[in-house]
Order: structure tokens, then C-alpha cells, then sequence
């Protein structure tokens, strides 16, 4: 056996249940992986996708336990990463705010110290950023992002797993990706993304709504190796013009509740409407990552029609977890 032909065993095997390359990471970015081993993570999203939908058991975090840390509150993080834990053999706890009081009743490495004894990853959906970096800080075991205010990396590999379903396994590089709305933790995945793999992203904000500076050049610096295109503009037209995928996410995410009546008055140029689904391709596919505010940022009638894919995105959290899970804390 050659070494080339080695390498490709060893992924063909970490893809349906072997051995994983990825068993003690932390998943807090993006940009924390290679290109190598997002394929792997998606790859692997794809492959316990079909063994759910064959109803074939693929247990393989039997006796592991997941804490799952909640400062904001959810219905997909909550519900897939549990239900993911249970279809993986494993067991979930949820640790509501209010009864943990984290930060308050105890600190943040205290909270990682007790957690690191007890369980085999930590699940956390945070305010700051910087609570997830310190929980990875204290702990020896997995820590994974599901969300923060500066990414949502989880969300993000759903969203590629469903462009992959609908657009083809491995090819997204060849695809016009166009998200329109505010420059948040979603679009600072999505662009972590598109520097690392090498994508066309098109970002269409308003004035003062753009993403981070440093999230952008940063990922066009790595772009330079994977030929990444990543424009940040402000013209929602631009950005629709030919997409093979335009996503948009709420106007006002959970933090910004006091800016929402500013944000009204600058975002309705960048509602998804039939008007600006219509500048893309025909075959366009729509993405949100939920929930939606419909009549702000979409429409029901672009949310609800033929083009959507918001609901396949949604499943595909429950996937696309299994899949780190099961890559990160290992059979």
C-alpha cells in the first residue's frame, strides 16, 4: 500500500465511524480547521445523514455525556445537540442560565473545572466570545461554539452540507454565494468558511452594518492559498445578481433588542423578495438560519416558495452536530 492510498483509507474510514484525526479539539471558529478537515467534518454530516435516513444505528459516543451551556435561549442548538447525543448513544444535560448563574454564582474556569470532571464536551451558546475561549482555556475536553456574538461555526456547516445536497458534493467552489443583511456572527462564519475553502462570497450590508474588519481580511489572507473571492459591499442588487445562493439572516439578533427601531429604518432595501430573488439564477436556493422574522428580512412568499431550502438547513443542524460531536469527543 502506498502512503497516498494510506491517507485516503484513513479518511474514507474517520468519514463512516473510524478513527478520528479531530478526538480533543475545540470547535470555538472556523478557522480553528483546515480545509482537509472541514471536508472531513462534512463529509462525515453527509454519511449520518444516510445511516439516519436507512434508520441504521451509528452509536458511537455510547456512555459520553454532553453539557450543553445555555446564556441565550434556542430551539435548534437545544433541541439537535440533544437529540444528537441520543441518536449517537450519548446523553445530553441541559444546563439552563438561571439555574448555573455562570459568571455570577461562579466564575467562568471554576464553571470549565467542574465541567472537565464530569462530562466529555461542553456545548455553550454565548453572549461573549470570550466565555467560550475561556471555557476552552480551563477545560481539557472539547469545547464547541453554538453561538457567540462574534460566530456561529455550527450553523455554518449545516448551511454547506445543505448548498452541497442541493448543488453538488464539492461544489461549492464553483458557486455565486450571496448573503444580504447585517455583517453578524453568521456572516463572520460564512466568511471564515469561503477564506478556508475557497469560495466566492458575496456580503451585501448596509452603511455601519458590515462585518468585521479583521474577520475579513483575515479570511482573505488565507484566500490567497485557496483562491477564495470575498467581497463586502453595500448593494443588495450586486450581491443577488446571479447567485446561486442568497441567505439572509434577522435584522435584529438577540443583544441588539435596543437598536432594533434604528435598524428598521436602514435595512428594508435588503428584505429577500421576490424583486431581488429575481436577479439571481433561476435554480437560486434561499437560506436563513432561523428564526425569521417574516415580512422584515424575507418574505413568506420567498420563505415559503419552491426556491427555499430554510427548513432542509434547519434539519441539517442535527446532522452536521453529529458529525462534530462524533469527530471531536470520539467513538
Amino acid at each position: 500500500m502506498t502512503a497516498a492510498s494510506g491517507v485516503l483509507d484513513a479518511a474514507a474510514s474517520a468519514v463512516s465511524g473510524g478513527p478520528s484525526p479531530l478526538v480533543g479539539r475545540d470547535l470555538l471558529n472556523l478557522t480553528d480547521f483546515t480545509s482537509d478537515e472541514l471536508r472531513l467534518i462534512l463529509d462525515r454530516a453527509h454519511y449520518v445523514k444516510e445511516l439516519q435516513k436507512r434508520r441504521e444505528p451509528h452509536r458511537w459516543l455510547e456512555g459520553r455525556t454532553l453539557a450543553m451551556v445555555f446564556e441565550k435561549p434556542s430551539l435548534r442548538t437545544r433541541c439537535t445537540f440533544e437529540a444528537g447525543m441520543t441518536q449517537l448513544g450519548g446523553h445530553a444535560i441541559d444546563l439552563l442560565s438561571e439555574h448555573m448563574q455562570m459568571g455570577v454564582r461562579e466564575t467562568v474556569p471554576d464553571v470549565a473545572r467542574n465541567l472537565d470532571r464530569w462530562v466529555d464536551a461542553i456545548m455553550a451558546r454565548v453572549f461573549l466570545h470570550s466565555t467560550l475561549e475561556t471555557l476552552a482555556e480551563y477545560a481539557s475536553i472539547p469545547v464547541i461554539n453554538g453561538l457567540s456574538d462574534l460566530s456561529h461555526p455550527c450553523q455554518i456547516l449545516a448551511d454547506l452540507q445543505t448548498m452541497e445536497e442541493h448543488k453538488g458534493r464539492g461544489q461549492l467552489g464553483g458557486l455565486k454565494i450571496s448573503y444580504v443583511g447585517d455583517g453578524f456572527n453568521v456572516t463572520h462564519s460564512l466568511i471564515d468558511a469561503a477564506g478556508t475553502l475557497g469560495l466566492e462570497l458575496h456580503v451585501a450590508t448596509p452603511r455601519g452594518y458590515e462585518p468585521s474588519d479583521h474577520v475579513v481580511s483575515a479570511a482573505r489572507e488565507r484566500g490567497k492559498q485557496t483562491d477564495a473571492a470575498i467581497h463586502v459591499y453595500n448593494d443588495p442588487r450586486e450581491a443577488a445578481a446571479d447567485a446561486d445562493v442568497i441567505y439572509t439572516d434577522s435584522w435584529t439578533s438577540m443583544g441588539q433588542e435596543s437598536e432594533r427601531a434604528a435598524r428598521l429604518a436602514v435595512f428594508p432595501p435588503y428584505q429577500v423578495n421576490a424583486a431581488l430573488t429575481g436577479l439571481a439564477r433561476k435554480d437560486v436556493i434561499i437560506m436563513h438560519c432561523l428564526p425569521a422574522h417574516r415580512g422584515e428580512e424575507i418574505t413568506d412568499e420567498v420563505m415559503d416558495g419552491a426556491r427555499s431550502v430554510v427548513f432542509d438547513q434547519a434539519e441539517n443542524r442535527l446532522h452536521a452536530q453529529k458529525a462534530i460531536l462524533s469527530l471531536l469527543v470520539g467513538s
